[in-house]
């Protein structure tokens, strides 16, 4: 039974995805959480007040009688980019709000959790699917919250930890083991059962080519190797957007990354920290991705290769944040879930049968699709319970701030073997 049909365990859910969100906030004071490091991100304020602005518009506003909005101005600040809605202030402007403060955005966010739990009873089925992809909607924004604030806290020089905590390497992996499919027809996308976006379906039939899959993600320690190879100085392994992007911004290693004496640390929510060869490479670009994967002789996988292997894999394994502190990629395990998404070659573009919701919520997932890459799997960062194997991340691939890393893939023969390198 989905969630949302069911208001007594849809009201659980919503107050438990609201109560994390203020939770992952709590460090923050009111200058934290003002702040926006660049135009992609977004302050903290704003993430606590959009996600509220989301449940007050279109279950509040459009479905409970006489509901009166909070404050009338506020739709225009926290509106993030539904046309439909109206004028809105510019994405990057964002940082420019320190008022409403901090705490009268908190006050926000309980009188719509008010107003929304007391009628929640009386909403039919179509508006409580709604309030469930509203606390989807929050979720997503929770993982988008902390790597904001990491991003943030990257700039300032004393380099504050906002969960101080001491980091042992993990036990090194066995060497990477190749998955092999000898391809055929497979169905991927939802199913319809259970909560899934929109652009995850409709589920269909889609053709794989023999292929094999690594059994881990690409560690640390072998990024290390491919920066000490030059990796980052042949243009012959780039892509000729990411070799233009390497050269105009100067790109030398992952984000966060620094290099001492030989030696890399990386900064991360619990402070700057010596590099753990052992986990997962985090906060790489697709750009760096390819280059890697072209070094490695190897390449991306399909977002179709990737959920075939990971359909038969939980969704809840892996290092997936359940109530923040230790926030970080960790090794151990192969796990196609959790500690960083994994960047695959393919665009992010509708399966076929997709058709747009009606409405403003029709903007939600459908007019992004185009110039962007799907990543597969969840992060760390990505709440518990958020995660399966048809979820389609998709980012620019230039960008880098959230945990992003990679696993090769190859191409492969009819009999199962891979081809050579």
């Amino acid at each position: 039974m989905n969630v949302s049909q069911d208001p007594v365990a849809l009201a659980r859910h919503y107050r438990a995805v609201r109560a994390l969100t203020e939770q992952l906030a709590a460090p923050l004071s009111d200058a934290d959480a003002t702040i926006q490091s660049m135009p992609d991100a977004s302050p903290a304020k704003w993430h606590l007040a959009h996600t509220t602005w989301f449940f007050e518009t279109f279950v509040l506003r459009d479905h409970v009688a006489g509901y009166r909005p909070y404050r009338a101005e506020w739709p225009f600040l926290f509106n993030s980019y539904y046309e439909a809605e109206g004028q809105r202030m510019m994405r990057a402007a964002r940082g420019m709000l320190s008022r409403p403060s901090l705490p009268e955005i908190l006050a926000y966010r309980h009188a719509v959790d008010e107003a929304l739990l007391a009628a929640i009873g009386d909403l039919p089925p179509d508006v409580l699917a709604l309030v469930e992809l509203g606390c989807h909607h929050e979720q997503q924004h929770q993982e988008l919250l902390l790597t904001d604030i990491l991003h943030a806290f990257a700039q300032n020089p004393l380099e504050w930890a906002i969960w101080p905590h001491a980091q042992a390497p993990g036990a090194a992996p066995a060497p990477i083991g190749w998955i092999q499919n000898a391809g055929g027809i497979v169905e991927i996308g939802h199913d319809g059962q259970g909560f899934a976006f929109d652009c995850e379906g409709p589920r269909h039939q889609t053709m794989l080519a023999p292929h094999a899959l690594a059994d881990r993600r690409v560690t640390n320690g072998e990024w290390i190797e491919f920066i000490r190879d030059g990796g980052y100085r042949d243009p012959r392994l780039w892509l000729a957007d990411g070799w233009a992007w390497v050269q105009a911004q100067a790109i030398t290693a992952p984000l966060y990354w620094r290099e001492n004496d030989g030696a890399f640390s990386s900064f991360g929510l619990s402070g700057r920290h010596a590099v753990d060869p052992y986990a997962p490479v985090c906060h790489i670009s697709l750009y760096e991705a390819d280059a890697f994967a072209t070094w490695a002789g190897a390449r991306l996988p399909t977002e179709a290769e990737w959920e075939s292997a990971a359909a038969a894999h939980d969704p809840s394994g892996g290092n997936q944040l359940d109530a923040g502190g230790d926030i970080r990629p960790r090794a151990g395990g192969a796990s196609f879930f959790g500690d960083v998404w994994e960047w695959t070659g393919s665009a992010y573009r509708p399966y076929p049968g997709f058709r747009i919701a009606d409405g403003a919520i029709g903007e939600y997932n459908g007019k992004f699709m185009s110039s962007q890459f799907v990543l597969r799997g969840s992060s760390c960062a990505t709440p518990r319970g958020h995660a399966r194997a048809t979820y389609r991340n998709f980012f620019y691939p230039h960008q880098r701030w959230q945990f992003m890393g990679l696993r090769l893939a190859k191409d492969g023969t009819r009999d199962g073997g891979t081809a050579p390198a």
